[in-house]
């Protein structure tokens, strides 16, 4: 049971990964992250209105409830690919195109409630599966849509993708409300 990840170095992620892995500190407390961003997405999500989290702030953009099972999506896929490269496999993991899952979702049509149990669920899933990784495991590098990626760099990924959609949130659709 590993209680401290150390950010990951440079060469262990995708250079479009940084902009994340930047919002985080470098304390290496990955598991802290996780459990924290679950409880701000509560604070911040669950007062909101139905139709407000439903309306995209510009024409074309995504609502909330699209950003928000946005965030369970890729969090889903970024879990998938831990568990497979903490195992050792050495797959080079498919991609996946964000936008493509955003209709399909039917997102707007859940209701916060329901997506926040989702959340949830796949955030728990997620805490627990880094919770009792061997220590070796994090360091375990793989491949990912042909690119090298480490486990700990998945973990920075999930927990500063989330920080990330939250500062827009805030900013496209709360500090105007």
């Amino acid at each position: 049971m590993n209680q401290h990840v150390q950010k990951p170095a440079e060469g262990e992620y995708d250079s479009y990964v940084y902009g994340y892995i930047k919002l985080l500190s470098d304390d290496g407390d990955l598991l802290t992250y996780l459990a924290e961003g679950l409880e701000r997405v509560k604070q911040m999500v669950m007062p909101l209105d139905e139709d407000f989290a439903s309306t995209p702030h510009e024409a074309g953009e995504w609502t909330i409830k699209e950003i928000l099972l946005h965030i369970i999506d890729d969090e889903r896929i970024f879990a998938y690919r831990t568990l497979r490269i903490a195992r050792d496999d050495k797959t080079n993991l498919p991609g996946f195109e964000q936008d493509d899952y955003i209709a399909p979702s039917r997102a707007n049509e859940r209701t916060i409630a329901d997506l926040m149990e989702e959340y949830e669920s796949v955030r728990m899933a997620t805490i627990t599966l880094f919770k009792y990784l061997p220590d070796e495991a994090f360091t375990r590098i793989g491949q990912a849509n042909n690119h090298p990626v480490s486990v700990r760099a998945l973990g920075y990924h999930i927990a500063g993708h989330e920080l990330h959609h939250l500062y827009s949130i805030q900013e496209n659709y709360l500090s105007n409300s």
